[in-house]
C-alpha cells in the first residue's frame, strides 16, 4: 500500500506539485525568486567585475566580486569596500589617470599602478571632481564654490566665492555728518594727519591683498553646474529661483512609531509656479559677471498650437514673447576650443544645441528639435531638466540622440560647418550610447532586432553598418570593460530573470554564466513564456502584446495595463512586474486568457507612440485595450461578457478610464493607486501631455476620470496606500466622494497604512492580490 501511494506521488505533473497560490507569489522575492545581480561594473584592470547580490536572502544586497582569473565569486568585506576607487569618476584625456568623490572626500587613482592618492579629507563635502585643462589640476565644488588642488604641489585656490543673501551697504553719511567731518578736518592738523596715515596704511594693506575671487551674492537664488573653462579664465554657472507661491502638500501617516500622526512632505502640484532659471558667466580676468541671454534663440516666441482651441489665450499671445528656459552645459572640447550647451524650454516643446562663446556671450544656433507635443526619447530626456545624450567625436564633431525622424537616432554634427549627419536609421530605437576610448566606435544598445528585445552592437563613429554582437533572443544590459576586450551582461528573457554573464569583445563570441541566483523552490514551477503578438488597433496601428494562453480556456479573459506611461512590458525579457507575471501565471492554471499591451504612449516605438496621448490620456491608450478586448473575443473565443482589467498607477488610472467610459467592455476591474485626477499629479511629467491645468482645462476635463465616475457599470476594486508620496491618498478620497454622492454601490476601497505608492511589503501584496483574484473570480463567472 505504501509503495502505491509513492509512486503515484512520484507520478503526478509538476504542476500540481508546485501549485500556484497569491500566498506564495506574494511573499518575500528574496528568499522566493532569489536576487538577480545588479549594479555591475568592472576594476580599473579588467580583471575583477563587481556587483550586487544577495544569494543568501540578507535584509540588503551586497556587494560581490567575480575574478576572471580565479574563475570564482566572492564577497567583497567591509574592508575592502572602503577602500576600493569609486567606479564613477573622470580620467584624464590619456586615461592614465581617474579622479573620483567617496564619502565625501576626493581621490585621484592612478589607472597604471593602480595607486590611489587622498586629495581631500575634511568634514565638509567635496564633489563633483574634474581635470583642469591642462590636466595640472583637480577642480572641485564644496559648499557651492569651484576649488582646485595642483598635482605638483597640492596648492588649494578657490575660484569661486558665492555668497547667499545680499552685501551689506555701508551706512550713507548724511549732509549734516558730511559738513561736520570735513569742518573737523579743517580745524584740527592732528585728526587730519591720522586721517592721511590712516589712508596710507589702507592703500598698503590693499596693495599687498592676495588676488581672491569676486564676492558674488546670490540674493534669494540658488547656484548650480558651476565650471571653470578649460583655459582657467571663466566660470560658468547656473541661478535658480523658486516661486515663493509654490504650495507643497502634506501626506499625514497615521500607523506611526510615536503613535501620532505624522506629516510627511510630499511634491507640489502640475501647474504651480515654475521655478526661474539664470545662466551666467564669471569673467576672472575681467572680474565682471554677466547673464547670457536666450531672447534671440530662434523660435523661443513660438505660440504652442493648442492655444488654438483658447481664442483668448490665442490672441493674447505677444509677437516679442519669450518662453523661459534652462542652459545646461557648456560641454567643451578636448582642446578647449568649442564649447556647446543644451537649451530647453521649460515648456518642454524645444531643444536648441548651441555654439557657445562665453567671452562674447554669444550663442550660435546649431539644431534645433521643436515638438508640438513635448521633446522626449531615449538619449533624448523627457524633461527640460535633461539634457539628453551628447559627448564629442573629436574637437570639432558633436554627437547626439534625437527623434527628428520620428525615432531616437543618433547623429553627428560639425561644430564649424553645421554640417549634421544621420548616422543610424530604421524604425527602431537607440536606448544607449558610449563611445570607445580611441573614439572610432560606437557600442550601442538597440531594438531594430524586435521591440521587445535589446542588442547590443558595435558601429563606425562614420555610421557605416553595425555589427551585432550579443546572441541570444531577449535582453542585454552591457558594460564594456576598460580595456575594452571584454563585456560583462546582465541577460534575461520573459521567464527568466536576469543573470551576469562574461563574454569576450568580438562576432560570434560565448557568453558564459556566472551567476546562478533563482531558488530551487521557484525553478520547481514550469513558468510560461508569453507569446508577443502584434494585433491592429481600430485606427489601423500595430500594437504589441503579449499573450498568456491557457491549456484549458474557460471563457474569461483579464487584460493588464502596465503603469508609468512611458514604459514598456510586452517584451522578452524579465519584466519589473514579476509578481504580475506570476500572478498571470496563476490565472492562467485557472483558465483565463491574460492580455498584457504596449498601449500608446509606451516606451519602445517612436516618436509618434510615445505622444499617441497628447491632451488626451484615456483616448488612444485607452482605445488601444478596448481593442485588445475585441481581439481576445476573435482570437481566442473569449465570452465578451467576461473580460476584467486591472493595473497599478498609469494602469489603475486606464482601468478607471475603463469602467467609467466603455462599461460595456470591461465586466470588472481593479485599479491600484490611480491617478483620479491630473491636475493633482505633478508637473515635470503631466504638463508634457496635457499642459497646463491652467492653460489647457478640456485636456484635464477629457482625461481625469473624476469628471467620468457616473458611468460605472460594474464592479470596482479600488487599492490605495495611505503614505502615498507620489499618487496621494487624497487622490482617491475625492473619488471615493464623487463616487457616494453618484450613488454609487458596485464599488469598493481597500487601503493600506503604512505603503507608499511602490507596495514593499508581503502582507500588503498578499491582501491586494487575493482582492483582485476575487474580483475576477466572482465577477466575470
Amino acid at each position: 500500500m505504501k509503495k502505491t501511494i509513492l509512486l503515484t506521488l512520484l507520478c503526478l505533473p509538476i504542476s500540481l506539485k508546485a501549485q500556484l497560490t497569491v500566498e506564495k507569489i506574494m511573499q518575500d522575492p528574496k528568499t522566493w525568486i532569489g536576487t538577480s545581480p545588479d549594479g555591475v561594473h568592472w576594476s580599473e584592470d579588467s580583471k575583477i567585475i563587481y556587483f550586487d547580490w544577495n544569494p543568501d536572502a540578507n535584509p540588503g544586497d551586497s556587494l560581490y566580486q567575480y575574478s576572471l582569473e580565479k574563475k570564482k565569486i566572492t564577497k567583497v568585506s567591509l574592508g575592502e569596500r572602503k577602500n576600493m576607487p569609486s567606479q564613477r569618476g573622470v580620467y584624464n584625456r590619456h586615461r592614465t589617470l581617474k579622479v573620483y568623490a567617496k564619502n565625501g572626500d576626493i581621490y585621484l587613482l592612478d589607472c597604471k599602478t593602480y595607486q590611489i592618492r587622498q586629495l581631500t579629507n575634511t568634514v565638509e563635502i567635496e564633489g563633483s571632481p574634474a581635470f583642469s585643462g591642462d590636466e595640472q589640476r583637480v577642480i572641485f565644488e564644496k559648499d557651492d564654490n569651484l576649488f582646485s588642488i595642483a598635482l605638483s604641489s597640492g596648492l588649494l585656490t578657490q575660484h569661486t566665492d558665492f555668497r547667499n543673501g545680499s552685501k551689506k551697504a555701508e551706512a550713507k553719511k548724511s549732509d549734516e555728518e558730511k559738513w561736520l567731518e570735513s569742518d573737523q578736518l579743517a580745524l584740527f592738523d592732528i585728526l587730519k594727519e591720522r586721517k592721511a596715515r590712516k589712508d596710507s596704511a589702507k592703500k598698503i594693506t590693499e596693495a599687498e591683498k592676495p588676488d581672491r575671487p569676486k564676492e558674488i551674492y546670490l540674493g534669494e537664488k540658488r547656484v548650480s553646474s558651476q565650471q571653470l573653462s578649460p583655459d582657467g579664465r571663466f566660470v560658468t554657472y547656473r541661478l535658480s529661483k523658486a516661486d515663493k507661491s509654490s504650495k507643497r502638500t502634506i501626506v499625514p501617516s497615521f500607523v506611526t512609531q510615536s503613535g501620532f500622526t505624522e506629516d510627511l512632505p510630499a511634491r507640489t502640484k502640475v501647474g504651480d509656479p515654475a521655478t526661474e532659471y539664470e545662466f551666467w558667466v564669471y569673467d576672472i580676468k575681467k572680474d565682471t559677471m554677466r547673464q547670457v541671454s536666450t531672447k534671440k534663440l530662434p523660435g523661443i516666441g513660438d505660440k504652442p498650437d493648442y492655444l488654438k482651441d483658447y481664442p483668448k489665450q490665442d490672441t493674447s499671445w505677444k509677437k516679442d514673447k519669450v518662453r523661459p528656459v534652462i542652459v545646461h552645459g557648456p560641454s567643451w572640447s578636448e582642446d578647449g576650443l568649442n564649447a556647446v550647451v543644451v537649451v530647453r524650454s521649460l515648456d518642454n516643446k524645444d531643444r536648441w544645441i548651441m555654439a557657445f562663446d562665453p567671452d562674447s556671450l554669444s550663442l550660435k544656433p546649431l539644431e534645433r528639435q521643436r515638438d508640438e507635443a513635448w521633446i522626449g526619447g531615449p538619449g533624448v530626456g523627457g524633461y527640460p531638466q535633461s539634457s539628453g545624450d551628447l559627448g564629442w567625436i573629436d574637437n570639432s564633431t558633436l554627437y547626439f540622440v534625437s527623434e527628428a525622424d520620428g525615432y531616437a537616432h543618433l547623429y553627428s554634427l560639425d561644430v564649424k560647418s553645421g554640417k549634421k549627419s544621420q548616422l543610424t536609421k530604421g524604425k527602431f530605437e537607440i536606448q544607449s550610447v558610449l563611445l570607445s576610448k580611441d573614439k572610432q566606435t560606437f557600442y550601442l544598445t538597440t531594438n531594430e532586432v524586435h521591440p521587445g528585445e535589446k542588442q547590443f552592437y558595435k558601429m563606425a563613429v562614420t555610421g557605416e553598418e553595425r555589427t551585432r554582437l550579443t546572441p541570444q533572443k531577449g535582453a542585454y544590459e552591457v558594460e564594456l570593460s576598460p580595456d575594452e576586450t571584454k563585456l560583462a551582461m546582465r541577460y534575461s528573457n520573459s521567464n527568466n530573470p536576469w543573470e551576469l554573464f562574461l563574454m569576450a569583445n568580438k562576432v560570434d563570441a560565448k557568453p558564459e554564466q556566472i551567476t546562478q541566483s533563482t531558488t530551487e523552490a521557484f525553478k520547481a514551477y514550469p513558468w510560461r513564456e508569453a507569446k508577443l503578438v502584434t494585433l491592429k488597433a481600430a485606427d489601423g496601428a500595430d500594437v504589441h502584446a503579449r499573450v498568456y494562453e491557457p491549456k484549458k480556456p474557460n471563457g474569461r479573459a483579464v487584460i493588464f495595463v502596465h503603469g508609468a506611461g512611458y514604459l514598456q512590458n510586452a517584451h522578452a525579457w524579465w519584466s519589473n512586474y514579476f509578481r504580475e507575471y506570476m500572478f498571470h501565471n496563476l490565472l492562467v492554471d485557472k483558465g483565463y486568457t491574460v492580455l498584457d499591451m504596449d498601449y500608446r504612449a509606451s516606451a519602445g516605438y517612436g516618436r509618434d507612440w510615445r505622444t499617441g496621448i497628447y491632451r488626451f490620456m484615456g483616448g488612444k491608450d485607452l482605445s488601444d485595450h478596448v481593442d485588445g478586448a475585441n481581439w481576445l473575443v476573435k482570437k481566442y473565443k473569449v465570452d465578451p461578457k467576461k473580460i476584467g482589467i486591472y493595473g497599478g498607477s498609469y494602469g489603475g488610472f486606464i482601468t478607471l478610464m475603463a469602467l467609467f467610459t466603455t462599461p460595456d467592455v470591461f465586466k470588472a476591474g481593479a485599479a491600484l493607486r490611480p491617478v483620479t485626477d491630473w491636475a493633482a499629479y505633478n508637473h515635470p511629467y503631466t504638463a508634457n501631455i496635457l499642459n497646463e491645468p491652467q492653460l489647457d482645462s478640456l485636456a484635464y476635463r477629457k482625461s481625469s476620470p473624476i469628471y467620468h465616475a457616473a458611468g460605472l457599470k460594474n464592479h470596482l476594486l479600488i487599492c490605495h496606500g495611505m503614505v502615498d508620496v507620489n499618487v496621494h491618498f487624497q487622490d482617491v478620497v475625492r473619488l471615493s466622494q464623487r463616487l457616494i454622492e453618484l450613488k454609487k454601490d458596485n464599488w469598493e476601497l481597500a487601503v493600506y497604512p503604512l505603503e507608499d505608492h511602490g507596495f514593499v511589503e508581503p502582507s500588503s501584496w498578499t491582501d491586494e492580490y487575493k482582492r483582485i483574484l476575487n474580483l475576477f473570480e466572482e465577477n466575470l463567472r
